[in-house]
């Protein structure tokens, strides 16, 4: 089959969820917004960072992981004619790049526990593979050393995803640091509005040239990151001091819609905005100087230990409630996590109800690449269905997390079977 010519659509779930313009904003912020305790962590100045993906190698900055993944592929001489083992859960983003490179995804089944099949991968190896991506879900490592060992007796090269996991180490070394290329989205972990990177630890990334997108970008993610913080009463001091010049930056950018009839050229990626679609144009264009400052600003530290401690405190507040568990049963050390993935028996209600109520929860992989069904891989696919994630970030307020946690278990417990709330 070919895939160079499709979309990704939804899997057959028992009932798709209506679309997000259904459902009411999050009552409390999905990813990091920009806070004074951000800026201001000075109980961490001095402290050893966490490792991370920047300690693995070279780095260069751009807008988005997936701008990143299309320019590994394209440091890695991947072209028509090619095949790129993909993991079977997945996003769109992840699929896309590999499509715009002329290449053709092959997907490789995956476990309950969201490591990979290596006799799978083994399986579909062949004369046409020149990558295998590798993608460390949720911020929990795959068995990395393995799969170094796989390509190198096969001839391969592997790409690491950290999209989910832009903190962490494994066996004393960085994530990010086992690929020929290693990938990272900055927006999953830092509170700016747009960024990823691309690094490698085997090969310069001098071919790699990137400009500036221009003036209106720079201002638009500065103006995007400052209000998605105010949005959810984040920077209230610097909110009160902007008011009037804000009102009349949307009143300006309003008149420019109309008069436009709403064709205005995009200032930034629409993943910046949670939007799909990969688009080329970004290739060449390096995150913002803003961005790029508050990922050098922001403590890693501080990032590492919240949100760790408040992915166990879900992990211990949610265990027990009936028709859910946690997808990981442990946090090890080292393993700095995205988000908190909770399996679900009845995930689709659970879903509506919660998002209906304003609970921040989302779906990875809720979409996937035309034929990859249950004759792809079945646990994919039930991981698709199934998996609900929360967030940890380091941003959440301990009202905020409680709040979370109560409306988790107030709709667990009013859609199991004979349990009262």
């Amino acid at each position: 089959m070919s895939f160079s010519d499709v979309k990704p659509h939804a899997v057959s779930h028992d009932a798709v969820p209506p679309e997000p313009a259904a459902f009411p904003r999050s009552r409390l912020p999905v990813s990091p917004r920009l806070s004074v305790a951000a800026l201001a962590s000075l109980r961490y100045l001095g402290a050893r960072p966490v490792p991370s993906i920047l300690d693995a190698g070279t780095a260069r900055f751009v807008t988005s992981g997936r701008v990143a993944i299309a320019l590994a592929l394209r440091e890695m001489g991947v072209g028509a004619g090619d095949a790129v083992l993909v993991p079977s859960y997945h996003c769109a983003s992840m699929i896309e790049p590999v499509i715009w490179a002329g290449a053709t995804p092959v997907f490789y089944r995956i476990r309950p526990d969201t490591s990979v099949d290596l006799d799978d991968i083994a399986a579909k190896i062949d004369g046409r593979t020149r990558v295998l991506m590798a993608t460390n879900y949720f911020g929990f490592h795959q068995p990395l050393a393995a799969l170094r060992t796989l390509c190198d007796a096969r001839g391969i090269q592997l790409l690491e995803d950290c999209a989910h996991s832009f903190l962490g180490e494994h066996q004393g070394r960085p994530l990010g640091s086992f690929g020929d290329y290693a990938i990272a989205s900055s927006m999953k972990f830092f509170p700016v509005y747009e960024g990823g990177c691309l690094v490698s630890s085997r090969h310069p990334l001098d071919a790699v040239r990137l400009q500036s997108a221009g003036l209106g970008f720079e201002a638009k993610v500065v103006l995007n990151t400052v209000e998605d913080g105010f949005a959810y009463g984040r920077l209230p001091v610097l909110r009160a001091l902007l008011a009037v010049p804000m009102m009349a930056k949307n009143a300006l950018w309003g008149r420019i819609k109309a008069t436009r009839h709403g064709a205005v050229q995009a200032l930034a990626p629409g993943s910046s905005d949670g939007g799909f679609g990969f688009d080329p144009a970004w290739l060449t264009k390096r995150s913002s100087v803003f961005s790029r400052a508050l990922v050098k600003i922001v403590s890693r530290r501080r990032m590492g230990e919240l949100r760790r401690r408040n992915y166990q405190r879900l992990q211990t507040a949610l265990a027990g409630l009936p028709g859910c568990r946690p997808l990981f049963n442990t946090l090890p050390d080292g393993v700095y996590p995205w988000v908190f993935p909770l399996l679900c028996d009845e995930p689709q209600v659970l879903f509506r109800g919660l998002k209906q109520d304003g609970v921040p929860v989302i779906r990875f992989g809720e979409y996937l690449w035309p034929g990859v069904d249950a004759t792809v891989c079945a646990t994919s696919v039930d991981l698709s269905r199934r998996v609900l994630q929360f967030p940890c970030h380091q941003e959440l307020r301990k009202d905020e997390l409680d709040w979370m946690i109560e409306q988790v278990r107030q709709h667990v417990r009013r859609g199991a079977p004979g349990v009262s709330s």
